[in-house]
């Protein structure tokens, strides 16, 4: 038999889910828990923040998922049809998700992009984008704090009745991201100057830059989808030794082996640089450890970074 493009098989799934039962009249859901289905494990841990005991919430990507790459199964399709509504992040961050949120739209689901209401000047526009922008909002703790209260809004339209629950839960998790939010300017002073440098697998990190007061080198481009060539692994390299910078990260969403190919080519320059650790860039960590929360993950990061290019310990 002639195998059916992944594409194509989902949209007709999408096709076939059409002919079944529409989504639940929305009147109804103050009775009930409300179903939610996240992309991205930052999204998810943020809607079952916001909602709390209301919702229950299916995040599509898990551990060291990259989002850039994440194609659908048929069971995320249906997952996704059965959702009451399904946050993602937006910025083309989930790229080979896009047909099938429109297909989602057009069904009547509810499809909410939690960046749509940055403001756009606040958001980075990379030249290798042409024109679009930078989907790794998450990294400055400033601009995710809008996503939470996109979250919080999308909830308190679909369930009225329950608007003070989701009004308190979003208060109390905007004060923790305040609190992280002066957690990592402390954090970062520690560094001593001139080593406020990160240099990683690719270019997510930024909005931890530019907030931050970090330059930010990636061999990779903001999106995974594209390839280091060897003139970027030579510039990087003679970047490394010419600065002598301390440390390189590796992602925990992305293979080491580029990192691993950057540390040997500054070592061949007789500079050795090291591998300071594992970021979680596009994704939270393991469910039940810190780091596979948004407040956590952050955390990690910013106590690796810091420590690695010779922060104090205190």
């Amino acid at each position: 038999m002639k195998k059916i493009p992944l594409a194509t098989g989902l949209l007709l799934l999408l096709t076939l889910l059409g002919c079944g039962p529409q989504q639940e009249d929305q009147a109804d859901l103050s009775e009930r828990t409300l179903h939610i289905v996240a992309t991205t494990g930052m999204i998810a841990d943020t809607a079952g923040r916001v909602g709390g005991a209301r919702v229950a919430v299916r995040g599509l990507m898990g551990p060291g998922v990259d989002p850039h790459l994440y194609k659908p199964s048929e069971g995320d399709v249906a997952r996704m049809d059965g959702a009451d509504v399904i946050f993602y992040n937006g910025l083309h961050l989930e790229g080979k998700m896009t047909d099938v949120f429109k297909q989602m739209q057009r069904r009547g689901k509810k499809t909410v992009a939690v960046t749509e209401n940055i403001d756009r000047a606040r958001l980075l526009t990379p030249p290798e984008f042409e024109g679009n922008y930078d989907p790794h909002v998450w990294f400055d703790v400033t601009l995710w704090r809008e996503t939470v209260e996109a979250v919080r809004d999308t909830l308190i339209e679909m369930d009225p009745k329950h608007r003070d629950t989701y009004a308190e839960n979003t208060r109390t998790y905007l004060k923790e991201l305040d609190e992280l939010h002066g957690f990592i300017l402390a954090e970062v002073k520690k560094v001593p100057e001139g080593r406020q440098v990160l240099i990683t697998a690719h270019d997510a990190f930024n909005y931890f830059g530019r907030a931050y007061g970090f330059e930010v080198r990636g061999l990779q481009g903001i999106s995974t989808l594209a390839e280091a060539g060897t003139g970027d692994m030579r510039n990087l390299s003679r970047f490394i030794a010419d600065r002598k910078i301390p440390a390189i990260f590796v992602e925990s969403s992305v293979p080491g082996r580029s990192i691993e190919a950057v540390q040997a080519a500054v070592r061949s320059r007789g500079f050795e640089v090291a591998i300071g650790g594992e970021l979680f860039s596009d994704a939270l960590g393991s469910p039940g450890t810190p780091e596979g929360t948004y407040v956590g993950m952050t955390r990690h990061n910013v106590r690796t970074i810091t420590q690695a290019l010779g922060g104090r310990k205190e």
